[in-house]
């Protein structure tokens, strides 16, 4: 038997008070299960005692429970242990049974079959319901079925800049005091990335921190939860894919240089890899934008990483790569707001091709544009999208220049990437 009621206790005398916001809204009586998924470490937790926090404004303690499902004095978790968990707080608690309760559940995944206990607690109770996890399945559409649509899902990235801003103390303005403060924290930021244990750490600190952030997903989120055999693979894999961010991925051509290296693996092993860092929110892959499949499946896909500051564990050359860095974050920010991003090949390639709706859509990140050279490229790639696309507008971002270009095709406006991330918030 589980110690579910000493879990209950300590979360009743926990305090939830010192949460700095983040930028997401999420609804207390949706009447709906929330949803909060993300990668491990992006601040899900917090966000949760944030919702904690709010609630006991106008709701006693006792109805509100947090239960950390990573708890090591929960495992082995079985099926039977979240109804044990209903039980023992309907003991603690009975005068709550005709009261509205709030239950919150962090790192969901980790107990077996908890889909068929949710369904049955927001079917059955007087509750609104609250989970956390590490899994891109929690958002599938095999999940939203089992729990007959009752989800609303959000997904929880690192901290991006403004919230970054946030954590620092930092509140945007245009004083040349407050512009220098905002740069500096965006240099700081390119480094060290959105984790929020690392805010204000010292590179060292950011360096162990974001290395055993890289153990435990590849570990735990990895290696565990999909049984994985090959270590060595997966280690040589996650290497690569957070030393060459922002560049397009060719599964063949990887496949063939670890087999030139020795490492014993087949496609669908790699494959399997991948998807399995992509569930666990570790990367993301970016397809071209065209209306053939098969110029989609043809084409290799863009790859990115859930922080930029995982470059510099695996990448001692990360100080001479910023553009890629710069790319990473541009994609994280247009990640946030949309699931449906595209990079653009034609004469010139595009980084980010928009949906319809999104204003603007075609984006181009480029750190230095000083060369003429680079400076065509850029304007030219936009200029071709805009015509092929019949847009009016397009955006290029870079590290300090700020101008607008009228060309043929439309407006192009260059601005830097600080300044877009605090625009945009």
């Amino acid at each position: 038997m589980k110690p579910w009621k000493r879990i209950i206790a300590d979360s009743q005398e926990r305090d939830y008070c010192h949460v700095v916001s983040r930028d997401i809204e999420i609804p207390l009586d949706s009447g709906k299960i929330i949803s909060l998924i993300g990668v491990r470490r992006s601040g899900k937790t917090n966000i949760l005692y944030a919702l904690i926090h709010r609630l006991r404004q106008t709701v006693l303690a006792d109805s509100i429970v947090y239960i950390n499902l990573e708890d090591d004095r929960l495992f082995p978790l079985t099926p039977h242990d979240l109804a044990e968990f209903l039980d023992s707080y309907y003991e603690l608690y009975p005068h709550n049974r005709d009261r509205r309760v709030y239950f919150f559940f962090d790192e969901i995944q980790n107990a077996p079959e908890w889909e068929r206990f949710i369904r049955r607690l927001g079917d059955t109770e007087n509750c609104s319901v609250f989970v956390t996890g590490s899994s891109a399945k929690l958002l599938s559409h095999e999940i939203a079925s089992s729990l007959r649509g009752r989800t609303i899902p959000f997904e929880v990235f690192p901290l991006s800049f403004s919230e970054y801003l946030r954590f620092r103390d930092i509140k945007p303005g245009h004083s040349s005091r407050t512009v220098s403060l905002i740069k500096n924290a965006f240099a700081e930021y390119c480094r060290s990335g959105g984790f929020p244990e690392t805010v204000g750490a010292d590179d060292l600190r950011v360096k162990q921190i974001l290395h055993e952030y890289l153990q435990m997903i590849m570990y735990r989120d990895v290696a565990d939860r999909h049984k994985v055999g090959n270590l060595f693979l997966l280690k040589s894999l996650i290497k690569h894919c957070y030393a060459n961010i922002s560049n397009p991925l060719s599964l063949s051509k990887l496949y063939n240089d670890f087999r030139s290296q020795g490492i014993q693996l087949s496609r669908n092993t790699l494959f399997d890899y991948i998807s399995y860092l992509e569930d666990a929110y570790a990367l993301f892959l970016v397809p071209v934008n065209s209306a053939s499949q098969r110029e989609v499946m043809r084409n290799p896909r863009k790859l990115y990483a859930i922080d930029h500051g995982l470059k510099a564990v695996v990448d001692l050359a990360t100080g001479a790569d910023i553009g890629r860095i710069y790319e990473n974050i541009v994609f994280l920010q247009l990640r946030r707001t949309c699931q449906t991003i595209c990079y653009g090949r034609q004469k010139q390639e595009i980084d980010f091709v928009l949906p319809e709706g999104k204003s603007p859509r075609l984006i181009n990140v480029a750190y230095d544009i000083s060369d003429l050279a680079t400076r065509n490229r850029e304007l030219n790639g936009l200029r071709e999208g805009m015509l092929g696309l019949g847009l009016q507008e397009a955006l290029l971002l870079t590290a300090d220049l700020e101008e607008d270009v009228q060309t043929d095709a439309g407006m192009i406006r260059i601005m830097p990437l600080w300044k877009w991330l605090v625009a945009i918030s």
